[in-house]
């Protein structure tokens, strides 16, 4: 006598060698607020300890060339955003939107990374580099009401506009973030190598 018993698909995802997939495992709170709090102390305390040295050295002085023009170390108060945007906006406009405003992104960007269960490497790095590099630059406007800037790289005439190490940092964010913008969710979960089918057994 032969019977046939039919057995429910799982949802979990399986390995190509039909074992079930383990799901990465995020980092915790309490490493995640560790590693933050370290990320943020480093950069903010390079970004302000160079604006520090770039205004008792460089501010006033002509602009320093090396290595043929492509590094040049050019004093600047940037009043705006990024590249000087919203410079030319009353003072008012442009410390609702780029100091307290800011300041309230931020925020929610450090509750965002810390506050949940699981958050994964990937997507904590990235951010994490950009809320450091971004209080960086608002120690700056809350002190100040510009940044501080003073790199600036290029050859000839295509350059790109003076920057700090906070700059940095919040660019190395976007850039590590821009291969998972781009990248399929289907490509996250392995699939499995066939559906289950009916199993028969005598």
């Amino acid at each position: 006598m032969t019977t046939t018993t039919m057995t429910e698909p799982t949802s979990e995802p399986v390995t190509t060698s039909g074992t079930p997939a383990i799901p990465p495992r995020g980092l915790t709170r309490r490493t995640r607020l560790i590693a933050l709090l370290t990320l943020c102390l480093v950069t903010v305390g390079l970004d302000q300890w160079t604006k520090w040295y770039a205004v008792h050295h460089w501010k006033g002085a002509p602009p320093q060339i090396y290595l043929n023009g492509i590094f040049r170390i050019e004093y600047a108060e940037n009043h705006g955003a990024f590249l000087s945007l919203l410079a030319n906006t009353p003072p008012e406009v442009r410390f609702w939107i780029l100091t307290v405003s800011n300041g309230f992104i931020l925020l929610g960007l450090a509750i965002g990374l810390v506050v949940p269960r699981r958050v994964g490497m990937s997507s904590f790095l990235p951010l994490a580099l950009v809320v450091a590099g971004g209080i960086g630059n608002l120690i700056d406007r809350v002190r100040f009401r510009y940044v501080i800037d003073f790199l600036n790289l290029g050859i000839g005439e295509l350059r790109t506009g003076i920057f700090n190490v906070a700059d940095m940092a919040i660019t190395a964010g976007f850039l590590l973030i821009l291969p998972f913008l781009f990248q399929s969710p289907s490509s996250e979960v392995p699939k499995p190598d066939a559906a289950p089918g009916p199993e028969k057994t005598a």
